[in-house]
């Protein structure tokens, strides 16, 4: 297998599956922050006496994490960077969009038996400015850091362990996800404060434990697209940057 470094990796176009990894990262990322704000789910069962509540994208959402370890795994840092920018607008965009929704006049026979009330509790959220700040500011805080740890950890550990590297950077990047989520949601009220550690351990210990199950996945993905693409990058001696 062929070993490129990321000074001489070739452009976005050079890659066959790039846009398709592409196109499944953002659509991930669009539907879990609907599903966010959609529902809170309650199992019933409780850990050391704190519900194990969580809110509906916390079934999808880690899904981004096993791609954007995929992506900085195959495709090295700078790539990976501009897919989280990617998501980055189309997560902006999304909530644009629902925005405009929300403001244009409702048509009176669905506002009848669904209603402007239902649409602004169950789908307003992805339009205010408190879940679309915590959602945007959580993602990026927890993709960057992700894709940056597994980045570092693949050079200096020569490309080995690789279930050690993608678990530990998923359990920093989780962390600061979570914690900026679930706080900027709760100082904007779209999360009660009431609910505010039950909502981050759960979602940190669900996201966490996903990303260790699908570790199997994650491998023959990765092996998969390093030999279909003929790469396998190692980001040695290139600037760390968010943009």
């Amino acid at each position: 297998m062929a070993v490129q470094f990321s000074r001489s990796v070739p452009g976005p176009g050079s890659f066959k599956y790039l846009g398709t990894v592409t196109a499944f990262f953002a659509a991930i990322l669009v539907t879990s922050n609907v599903a966010s704000s959609a529902k809170i789910v309650d199992l019933g069962v409780s850990l050391f006496g704190i519900p194990m509540a969580f809110d509906g994208g916390t079934i999808l959402f880690p899904l981004s994490y096993v791609f954007g370890d995929i992506l900085t795994e195959v495709y090295g840092f700078r790539a990976g960077r501009r897919v989280i920018w990617t998501g980055f607008g189309c997560l902006a965009l999304s909530a644009l969009i629902f925005f405009i929704l929300r403001s244009l006049p409702a048509d009176p026979v669905w506002e009848s038996y669904a209603g402007s009330a239902a649409y602004d509790k169950i789908l307003g959220g992805m339009s205010s400015g408190g879940i679309v700040l915590a959602s945007l500011a959580g993602y990026l805080a927890g993709e960057f850091s992700n894709s940056l740890i597994l980045s570092r950890m693949k050079v200096i550990f020569k490309g080995r362990f690789l279930w050690m590297r993608t678990i530990g950077s998923t359990l920093a990047g989780e962390l600061l996800d979570t914690l900026v989520f679930v706080g900027i949601a709760s100082l904007t009220g779209i999360f009660s404060w009431d609910s505010f550690t039950a909502l981050v351990l759960t979602n940190y210990l669900f996201k966490c434990a996903l990303e260790a199950i699908l570790t199997p996945v994650t491998y023959l993905a990765v092996n998969g697209l390093k030999k279909a693409e003929g790469v396998d990058i190692y980001d040695e001696g290139i600037r760390y940057r968010l943009v």
